[in-house]
């Protein structure tokens, strides 16, 4: 471990690697790409994108994002805890970048044929991965960066740079590539084969290498232990399996990776039938669903910023508390409300609480992981997040189809904040200084 805590610089440069990873969830995952992938039928009757079958498409991307999602499962606790016994952190980060914007990167090349299916999703594949365990490395430099005192802002100014440098890709994407609405976009680059589309792909790569620069320059790391990479390998499964066989010791940190997958699965299926409920409930057009998408987007990362503070006036446990009451207050209105402004006055009211819950929850995992594991614990974190993330959109589906209405579908989701929340009330938050973190693990079993 350094021997203290980063400077202003090495912190920036260390929130800045959130708003650099955002554009690609943001642009590839969410509104450019996965769209161009599934494609459809215009107006005149052409096949556009890659799959050319909107319902067909969804769901083969579904598919590879729930496959890549098991995958970042099963490899992150692993992972996490061999790079803990090898020491830094930012070598494997830099891998993982790589791995992830080098796929993107090819995804230039995915025409738009129906020859290019499995291409495309091979490469989705590969980079989401990368892409999720890149992140478990991150946040386990958080506790060893934030001085004491200040977890909650570090995390929550991460947070809420990711927002936004997620919609600032989007918004260069928009307006220099593809285009919005009636307004032709800035580079005006050819559109026969949707090169204007797929030169997304490039902005991403380069976006996310350019801002990610500054970490690996400034930011400081942990030491390296100077382990060969096969005795790294050996001791870090050997702690895992360690940690997994005396996990009745960390009853603080399984309740809370129970209850943070709970209420994390309720955002992610909000996310994801967000568009859908607008539509299908409210009526609204695509147009006014990106608006409100990037409205969405804006208190989030808002939100995140302006509950740092809080995190650390009255702790991260509170705060993830106060984040779902507020969630709650919010999301439970939706499920009755019929005029479409009450809906996005609702919802963007809902979008100031995801944020902080958020980054209230990262802080929080950095507290309660063992001075030494922490890419063990972040990558647990990581592992419960995924592995029921199948959850909630099932349960919404279910509901919705057993009930013909999408409101129904909703009310499953704040089951998942109210039993999150219920659960975090058992969670006991450890002291406010580093001392209040749990000791150094024993060295692992011969």
């Amino acid at each position: 471990m350094p021997q203290k805590p980063a400077g202003p610089l090495g912190i920036a440069s260390w929130c800045l690697y959130d708003w650099a990873n955002s554009a690609y969830n943001t642009v590839i995952g969410t509104f450019i790409f996965s769209v161009y992938f599934a494609g459809g039928v215009d107006a005149s009757g052409e096949r556009w994108g890659i799959v050319g079958d909107a319902t067909a498409g969804s769901s083969m991307w579904s598919y590879a994002i729930g496959a890549s999602a098991v995958g970042m499962a099963l490899m992150s606790p692993v992972l996490g805890s061999i790079a803990d016994q090898s020491g830094r952190r930012k070598p494997w980060i830099a891998l993982l970048v790589a791995l992830t914007v080098i796929p993107t990167a090819l995804l230039w090349f995915a025409a738009p044929s129906p020859a290019f299916i499995a291409y495309a999703l091979a490469l989705v594949v590969i980079s989401n991965i990368a892409f999720e365990l890149s992140v478990v490395f991150y946040n386990a430099m958080l506790p060893s960066i934030a001085p004491p005192g200040m977890t909650g802002r570090v995390s929550g100014w991460a947070w809420g740079l990711g927002y936004l440098g997620g919609l600032a890709c989007l918004a260069v994407a928009l307006l220099g590539f593809v285009g919005l609405g009636d307004t032709d976009p800035w580079l005006g680059l050819p559109t026969e084969n949707a090169e204007h589309v797929r030169a997304t792909s490039l902005l991403v790569a380069a976006w996310f290498v350019l801002f990610s620069v500054p970490m690996f320059l400034v930011t400081p790391d942990v030491p390296s232990r100077h382990r060969p990479i096969g005795q790294a390998v050996r001791d870090g499964v050997a702690t895992l399996l360690q940690t997994l066989r005396e996990v009745r010791h960390y009853g603080q940190v399984v309740r809370f990776l129970i209850a943070s997958a709970l209420y994390r699965d309720g955002i992610i299926t909000i996310t994801a039938i967000g568009g859908l409920y607008a539509s299908g409930t409210f009526g609204m057009g695509f147009d006014q669903i990106i608006l409100f998408a990037i409205g969405l987007n804006v208190t989030a990362g808002l939100g995140a910023i302006g509950f740092a503070w809080v995190d650390d006036w009255i702790g991260s446990r509170k705060t993830v508390l106060l984040a779902i009451v507020g969630i709650l207050a919010f999301g439970t209105p939706l499920v009755f409300i019929t005029e479409a402004w009450s809906f996005i006055a609702l919802a963007l009211g809902l979008g100031i609480f995801f944020g902080p819950v958020q980054a209230a929850s990262r802080s929080l995992m950095a507290k309660l992981s063992p001075v030494g594991k922490e890419g063990e614990f972040f990558g647990l974190y990581g592992f419960t997040g995924k592995s029921i993330a199948f959850a909630g959109p099932a349960l919404f589906g279910l509901a919705t189809d057993l009930f013909d209405s999408q409101r129904a579908g909703v009310s499953t989701i704040l089951l998942f904040f109210i039993v999150g929340g219920l659960l975090m009330l058992t969670v006991r938050e450890p002291g406010r200084e580093d001392t209040g973190r749990a000791p150094p693990p024993p060295p692992p079993p011969a």
